[in-house]
């Protein structure tokens, strides 16, 4: 006879199909749910810093966050009840954000001076990859992953000859300009090469001598080829990646019903069945 569940154990089961079941309504609603708290809290986060709206909204936003807070609480706690094992979700990466994005609100009534910690609610945004873990951009992240994993031995060189090009042209820019034009020493040329290089260009330190300001012109022209290496690395692996998980498809219909779409090893028509001309 099929032991009737109790209330506990039912509940217990709904609920972990509302939080971990992701093709329910149910689950995809309280993700909806969830991604718009995590959103709306890290705009609190953001304009608590802002003096003239925190000082008008202040009250508002505080009672604000502590509902958020108190709704992250509860599905913390939901989380720990319904799971089997609730340590392997407390040791866990997404457990430890849940956690640590809690403790600054409690902290708060123990602690003065821990407001400045209300920063760290922003690392609820990293959630959003748990959310958004649907099967389509699983598979872009995964290619995009292993695109990334290919190509790093060549950015790795790359970026090794990026580190050496630095250290020379900030060598070099130091004997030229000298301490008189802000270049006080090599770590600070080397500091002036980066900046450059990436085309940030601060302009707190630039050259002023005819030959610096020369060699400044190279190091700027060079920096647009420097960022556009690492992207084409990355992207070349992509596009490998494409053309080999790409299927050939015959762009000929069959004789027979003039349907296309078949695949390059294939001999009969999916659709009707008749014998496919070879190419």
């Amino acid at each position: 006879m099929k032991a009737v569940k109790s209330k506990y154990e039912l509940f217990k089961q709904k609920t972990h199909l509302i939080i971990y079941g992701t093709n329910t309504v149910a689950g995809k609603l309280f993700d909806l749910i969830l991604l718009g708290l995590i959103l709306l809290s890290v705009f609190i986060v953001m304009m608590e810093t802002v003096k003239g709206f925190d000082t008008k909204y202040h009250l508002q936003l505080y009672i604000l966050e502590w509902v958020i807070t108190s709704f992250f609480t509860l599905e913390y706690i939901l989380r720990l009840i319904v799971i089997k094992k609730p340590m392997k979700y407390v040791l866990s990466f997404y457990g430890i954000i849940d956690l640590i994005a809690l403790l600054p609100m409690y902290l708060s009534f123990f602690f003065m001076g821990t407001s400045v910690l209300a920063i760290v609610r922003a690392l609820r945004l990293l959630r959003l990859f748990k959310i958004l873990n649907h099967p389509q951009f699983s598979s872009q992240s995964t290619h995009l992953k292993e695109a990334l994993i290919a190509s790093k031995g060549k950015i790795l060189v790359f970026m090794y000859y990026i580190l050496v090009s630095t250290v020379i042209i900030g060598s070099v820019m130091y004997v030229v300009e000298g301490k008189e034009s802000g270049f006080t020493s090599i770590p600070m040329s080397v500091y002036w090469a980066i900046v450059t290089l990436t085309t940030v260009g601060y302009g707190d330190i630039s050259p002023i001598t005819p030959l610096g300001q020369f060699l400044a012109s190279f190091v700027m022209i060079l920096g647009y080829g420097i960022i556009a290496v690492p992207t084409g690395i990355v992207t070349a692996e992509l596009t490998k990646k494409n053309n080999e998980k790409k299927v050939d498809i015959k762009i000929n219909p069959c004789t027979n019903c003039g349907i296309e779409g078949h695949l390059e090893d294939a001999k009969y028509c999916y659709n009707c069945g008749g014998e496919l001309e070879e190419r």
